[in-house]
């Protein structure tokens, strides 16, 4: 059963990058942040009498949860573990799940339950800091890089660091003014947006096309640095769809980069989201 006590945070106005994905700010009402690493994620919660966006037949609620329990589902964090006013997320809607649909129907000043402790190991902690980064994510998975970048990306700086975000379509790559700009500010930063579905644009799309491993495969990612990356001098970090991770592991395997596991080192670094 849920109580007052467990909507202990507040949203700011959701921000829509489209219909199915939205930048979510939420404040800590009465408490204050704990430290956390860039990288890490945090729960959030509503209950299941709580408000859903509107879903085709095709994708309804199969099971509808109890009205008063919580729902909770673990995030990543995008916003800078430097400033302790809120958390930000980058969330796609599964119109079919139980909790992203609620999110998606939140208004400014909605109460929410925020847990209060931060988790996970997709950190820059066994990261050398003189090796280059390639941050390589599907779509909210670029949501753990906008922590990194914010937190750690400085005007001056030997090692490089680059994103290469995967989207089906331009409108679907969020923070891509953010990222853009910061590309344009900084020497040793690089963004690669690439979309998969360059047919469907509405006007050209004059980028990177196909997926992530593709973009890399193509050496897109030597010639903006002038140096072929290996396993001495980058670290990959690969985020979002099974799919783009399996495939990466094992052409980065071929170049002789290992995985990195709890028992293991190793220079590639994974978080699965499904």
């Amino acid at each position: 059963m849920t109580s007052s006590k467990d909507f202990n945070a507040v949203v700011s106005a959701p921000v829509f990058v489209n219909s199915e994905t939205m930048i979510l700010r939420v404040k800590p009402e009465g408490w204050e942040l704990p430290d956390y690493k860039p990288g890490q994620f945090v729960v959030l919660g509503l209950p299941g009498k709580a408000a859903r966006v509107p879903s085709p037949m095709s994708e309804v609620e199969i099971k509808p949860p109890p009205p008063n329990k919580l729902i909770k589902r673990a995030y990543s964090i995008a916003s800078s573990s430097k400033q302790k006013r809120y958390l930000e997320f980058y969330i796609t809607l599964i119109r079919s799940g139980s909790l992203t649909p609620r999110l998606f129907a939140l208004k400014e000043g909605d109460r929410i339950h925020m847990g209060k402790k931060t988790s996970g190991t997709f950190t820059l902690d066994d990261t050398p800091e003189h090796v280059n980064l390639a941050l390589m994510g599907t779509g909210t998975g670029l949501a753990p890089y906008m922590s990194i970048i914010r937190t750690f990306l400085k005007k001056e700086s030997s090692r490089k660091f680059t994103i290469l975000h995967g989207a089906r379509h331009s409108w679907d790559l969020g923070y891509r003014l953010e990222l853009s700009m910061l590309a344009r500010l900084v020497d040793h930063f690089d963004y690669i947006p690439v979309i998969s579905r360059p047919s469907e644009e509405t006007i050209p799309w004059a980028g990177e096309t196909g997926h992530l491993q593709d973009v890399w495969a193509r050496g897109v990612v030597a010639k903006r640095w002038g140096i072929k990356p290996t396993p001495e001098n980058t670290n990959v970090f690969l985020c979002g769809n099974p799919g783009m991770i399996d495939t990466a592991l094992e052409m980065l395997a071929k170049e002789g980069f290992r995985e990195k596991t709890r028992k293991k080192p190793g220079e590639v670094h994974v978080e699965r989201w499904w």
